[in-house]
């Protein structure tokens, strides 16, 4: 019995071989065939101590939040339902309450419209509104935008950040996303990217929307991302702005305004040593009083702080300002 077992695992086994011949499973060619410089580690083994290519976490170049770091004594956050304050050169959380938690981003909403505007569309690019710019919302910020009105992505750009237009963020949105609904996908997309996954948009402008949300970290990683952009940088640094566009004849229509950010228009002060640089203003009556800004220290090295739900403008740069003194400890 036992020499016939033999037999038959030998019959077997040259079976087994003959199919493989047969059905070409010996002449395989690979797509990436087997090379020991390839630098992907399963190929790549090299002896101990001399190093080889290591991959970058996602969170490297970020600040990285996992707890409350708060300091009531020095900063009175009670007004506010979420803060931080991050050193963005050292990648280190100054200051961080609730930074998770989902809010209402009111019109810091628009940072993210500018980002994926600046992303796709050209400063140049002239933008045509449509009906979409009849926001009929009560208390909605408005300039008066109407259709068949051109401008710039440059001039929109300027009156969406400094003067908080929400017309002019669906004219954006419109005009570079080639409907509205589409460049709220691309905001949504844009989130996802940057690691911001507590968040949803559901328009460009920030008007409430029981789905429209997100957290103080997460327009912490947006404003990182836009403010890589130079013109960002230059739109939400001016204290006023004029300009002329035109309507659908040709006509010119004129607009100047301030900025929204009263540290800019000196309205509040800020600590000593701390310049701020600008950001971006929100309030409606579910999102409460909301500010994001860029600030140096007295070496122009960059910080951004974030304050959502305040629950009145005084309160909010008070509370804002008390964030910022932190800068200097």
């Amino acid at each position: 019995m036992k020499c016939t077992s033999k037999k038959r695992m030998i019959l077997v086994f040259v079976l087994l071989f003959a199919s493989l011949l047969t059905t070409g499973c010996g002449s395989l060619s690979y797509g990436m065939p087997y090379n020991p410089d390839l630098e992907i580690s399963a190929f790549n083994v090299l002896p101990a101590g001399q190093g080889g290519g290591t991959a970058a976490s996602f969170a490297s170049d970020l600040c990285v939040v996992t707890q409350d770091i708060t300091d009531d004594e020095a900063v009175d956050m009670s007004r506010a339902e979420a803060a931080v304050l991050f050193d963005v050169n050292n990648k280190e959380v100054l200051y961080s309450k609730n930074a998770h938690e989902r809010l209402y981003p009111a019109s810091l909403t628009k940072v993210m419209t500018a980002l994926v505007a600046l992303q796709n569309g050209s400063l140049e690019q002239v933008l045509t509104a449509t009906n979409a710019v009849n926001i009929t919302e009560s208390g909605a910020q408005l300039c008066g935008v109407e259709s068949g009105d051109t401008m710039t992505l440059d001039q929109a750009l300027h009156i969406l950040l400094m003067y908080s237009a929400n017309d002019v963020g669906m004219m954006i949105a419109e005009n570079i996303g080639g409907s509205v609904e589409r460049f709220v996908e691309m905001m949504n997309e844009e989130a996802l990217r940057l690691g911001a996954t507590n968040t949803h948009f559901m328009n460009p402008h920030g008007l409430s929307d029981d789905e429209h949300y997100t957290t103080a970290y997460d327009l912490y990683l947006i404003f990182n991302e836009a403010i890589k952009y130079e013109a960002f940088n230059e739109i939400i640094h001016m204290t006023s702005y004029q300009t002329v566009y035109y309507d659908q004849e040709g006509a010119e229509k004129s607009l100047s305004f301030e900025t929204s950010n009263l540290f800019l228009r000196g309205t509040y002060e800020t600590p000593a040593n701390v310049t701020v640089i600008g950001g971006k203003t929100g309030t409606t009556n579910a999102a409460g009083h909301c500010l994001i800004l860029l600030s140096r220290d007295v070496n122009a090295s960059p910080y951004i702080s974030v304050i959502l739900r305040s629950e009145a403008r005084d309160a909010l740069y008070s509370e804002m300002a008390d964030l910022l003194d932190e800068i200097n400890k």
